[in-house]
């Protein structure tokens, strides 16, 4: 029997990463520029954490894990719909109308429009900032440490994607307000690298309880570390990420729907 011919998002997506290694030496010029950031951003982080024997109740090591968590989920929530924020221009050039006009839903096709594996650049550095911390920081590997790691990374990226759609939909009322969800997105990824128990009271809280970036690396490590959380963030959220990224997508979804309405005047 003749093999069945590929789904159409399997096709888009193998077009995209074949039309990225088509070009190896740009290929690899990004991802290293990708590690370059990611060794930077650590670079800052240790600095500040090295001077001092604890900083927001946590050493260099155990501050080293939570940046590594973080850049992993954003990076692969930037690989899977960091393209999204790309939507003004495709509304600009009118190009937003053809995929409107396919029997696929729109932010399916804007998420295999283009694949980023330059961001596996970060990955990297955090996967090395994560075995070179990971012995130093005091926490015991075992069922319940590989368990709470991947409901982490997992729920972390799929915290992260929901922010990049509720970025981009944001989009369809703000044409020229990139940079303002940019502040949302990367500001998000950037809060999360860092102990919340560093900010202050309402910080922690937008932190936590608006843009969830607390949930994924502060807590999850927190509660490896078995230690408590500052006043509202108790160290038995680390478990919850993956809630946090349900009721996140629940929101997305539903601004991603009213932007679309907005955008086709079926709404008015």
């Amino acid at each position: 029997m003749a093999d069945r011919p590929p789904g159409p998002y399997r096709a888009l997506l193998g077009s995209r990463v074949r039309a990225q290694f088509s070009y190896r030496t740009s290929f690899a010029a990004d991802v290293l520029a990708n590690v370059g950031i990611g060794l930077g951003e650590f670079a800052t982080l240790y600095v500040v954490f090295s001077r001092t024997s604890e900083l927001g109740g946590l050493d260099v090591w155990q501050a080293a894990l939570v940046f590594a968590l973080a850049n992993v989920a954003f990076a692969l929530a930037d690989l899977l719909v960091g393209h999204v924020d790309t939507l003004p221009v495709l509304v600009r050039a009118g190009t937003l109308d053809a995929f409107l006009l396919r029997p696929l839903p729109v932010l399916a096709q804007l998420a295999t429009s283009d694949v980023a594996l330059r961001r596996v650049g970060r990955v990297l550095v955090a996967a090395l900032v994560f075995a070179v911390a990971w012995p130093r920081a005091g926490v015991e590997f075992d069922a319940r440490a590989g368990a709470l790691l991947t409901v982490a990374v997992l729920g972390g990226a799929a915290i992260f994607s929901a922010v990049f759609v509720v970025a981009g939909s944001l989009q369809f009322w703000l044409l020229d307000g990139r940079e303002a969800v940019n502040s949302i997105t990367y500001g998000g990824s950037n809060a999360a690298q860092y102990p919340a128990s560093l900010y202050s009271g309402p910080l922690r809280w937008l932190f936590c309880y608006v843009v969830p970036a607390a949930f994924v690396a502060y807590l999850p490590v927190l509660a490896l570390l078995g230690e408590p959380g500052p006043p509202g963030l108790p160290a038995w959220l680390g478990w919850c990420s993956p809630v946090a990224a349900v009721l996140l997508w629940a929101v997305a979804l539903l601004l991603w729907r009213s932007g679309i309405r907005h955008y086709t005047g079926s709404g008015s």
